[in-house]
């Protein structure tokens, strides 16, 4: 018999195993002594749905679960790493190996078709040792970084899943097919589910082993600098090693930071547009002050996860109304350098799996207005990627030309005071103590400090001088988009071309990312194949 629970609990019975199980037994009334009875006659408790309520003082936990008693439960995902043999099949060229791409070059292989992955940076263990200069030595490679490499910018990242985009594709699916390929079966369950970014390598490297076993081919350090065109059509593209590669056609996954690949559209005449896009600050908190605000205790205690949250307000600053919001918040995380390039200085933010880090710390910016790109007019599309440009290369000139970020405490900066020290921060770079509102311009400066003003009264003690901002946050996504018909996702103008994800304006995050990659592939062979 299966029966199916909704319950209602307490932190330290809903998120302790055994206390859970007691719990259901009761409920269920049934015998406790078959708690430790031995398979298959011990009832199997499983969760399927789990979210915690922190709306109230009074902090609850919602689940819902099933009980097998007397019979086999059912696998826990359908998803099976089985696929054929696409060594000799037609093939199809994918431009980085992000999360949209390793799913777009998946689900060709279940398609039958065999993907030839290029990605500029390296694989996941290499990788690491760029991201170790990064932080130590201050240098930057501008092909492996924190953007570019395997798994892209998502693999050293919070590992977040969370989606609101159910209509792009089938959520259940992706999260299947990160289980089955060794994520915890844990993101089936939490409402906001997340990995680390101390897990999401092996998992990614295990992506990475199913295209190779199918006969698919990934190849790291290989950056596309042209593309094969053809009477409106791609045939394939061209490797900085000079080799031509071609196939059906070119899913284009390149992330939110391949700027050479926007100039070279631009200057192949493919049409690109410019597209709405935020930029900003890190601001960072004690993780024990945002569980206090969040959970309305003390502490949280043995059982609760570290808290996060998200904010958002609208602003009018000098006659133009600007969102301000919190942006991918990683609570017990670190703030990390995500330059792509000597000269520039970027943060952005990540958290290993038990989030345990004493610091929060979240994006937090200001919707940039077309007043704002005025100046840029002669970029065209590419405006607002020159006004990103332009403010991180300020930021790492004024706090010295390295990796160090300029910091501000968070009261100071809305009082329009010079911080005299700064505090403890999980930045390992460092930090050197400045005027944010002379790094950033007024433009941003400005709204930040109003929205900052509305955050500190719905949240009480977040603009204080215990915390503090770190700048400059300005990749939270493309300021272009490469349009494509929405309905075979192909490019508007270029046949055979599928731009792709986050760098082509149409996702963010993991989950999405990697569901428009699948989508891709699908309309791809649908239309070629």
């Amino acid at each position: 018999m299966i029966h199916s629970l909704s319950l209602t609990l307490e932190p330290d019975i809903a998120l302790d195993d055994a206390a859970f199980e007691r719990e259901v037994y009761n409920r269920l009334l049934i015998p406790s002594d078959l708690l430790t009875g031995a398979e298959p006659e011990r009832p199997v408790v499983r969760k399927l749905r789990q979210s915690i309520d922190a709306r109230s003082r009074h902090v609850k936990v919602h689940i819902d679960a099933e009980v097998y008693v007397g019979e086999k439960p059912h696998p826990l995902i359908a998803y099976q790493r089985t696929y054929p043999n696409v060594s000799n099949a037609r093939q199809v060229v994918v431009v980085g190996a992000g999360p949209a791409g390793l799913f777009a070059a998946l689900r060709l292989v279940e398609l039958g078709i065999k993907p030839v992955v290029l990605e500029r940076g390296s694989d996941v263990r290499t990788r690491r040792r760029d991201l170790a200069a990064i932080n130590k030595e201050h240098v930057v490679n501008p092909e492996s970084n924190y953007c570019f490499g395997e798994g892209g910018a998502g693999t050293y990242s919070d590992g977040k899943l969370y989606t609101r985009s159910k209509k792009r594709g089938d959520v259940r699916r992706i999260l299947e097919i990160l289980v089955a390929h060794g994520a915890t079966e844990q993101i089936l369950v939490d409402a906001h589910p997340h990995i680390g970014t101390n897990k999401l390598p092996d998992v990614v490297m295990a992506l990475r082993q199913s295209i190779l076993d199918a006969g698919g081919e990934i190849r790291f350090d290989t950056r596309m600098v042209d593309l094969l065109v053809e009477q409106n059509e791609i045939k394939g593209v061209v490797t900085d090693r000079g080799e031509e590669v071609t196939g059906l056609g070119v899913i284009l996954a390149t992330g939110h930071s391949a700027r050479d690949v926007f100039a070279l559209l631009q200057q192949k005449g493919i049409t690109i547009e410019s597209k709405p896009f935020a930029m900003g600050v890190r601001i960072e908190h004690q993780q024990s002050f945002i569980d206090q605000v969040q959970y309305h205790r003390p502490n949280r205690g043995d059982y609760l996860p570290a808290a996060s949250y998200s904010l958002v307000t609208q602003t009018r600053h000098k006659g133009i109304e600007r969102g301000v919001f919190s942006f991918c918040m990683c609570p017990g995380g670190f703030i990390v350098p995500a330059a792509t390039a000597p000269g520039e200085l970027v943060v952005n933010g990540m958290s290993p799996s038990r989030r345990d880090s004493k610091f929060a710390n979240s994006g937090l910016v200001v919707a940039i207005h077309e007043n704002d790109l005025k100046k840029y007019r002669e970029y065209g599309p590419l405006a607002g990627l020159q006004y990103q440009k332009e403010l991180e290369q300020r930021a790492c000139q004024l706090a010295g030309g390295d990796q160090t970020a300029p910091a501000q405490r968070v009261s100071d900066f809305v009082n329009g005071r010079v911080s005299n020290s700064l505090l403890p921060t999980s930045y390992q770079p460092g930090l050197k103590a400045a005027d944010m509102s002379t790094v950033l311009p007024e433009a941003i400066a400005g709204p930040l400090k109003a929205g900052l003003k509305q955050f500190g009264l719905s949240m009480r003690g977040y603009v204080t001088n215990d915390a503090q901002l770190i700048g400059v946050e300005s990749r939270t996504s493309s300021p272009v988009r490469i349009p494509r018909q929405p309905d075979t996702l192909e490019h508007v103008q270029i046949g055979r071309l599928f731009p792709c994800s986050e760098g082509a304006g149409y996702a963010g995050g993991i989950v999405s990312a990697a569901m428009d990659g699948e989508k891709c592939a699908e309309q791809l062979i649908k239309r070629y194949g």
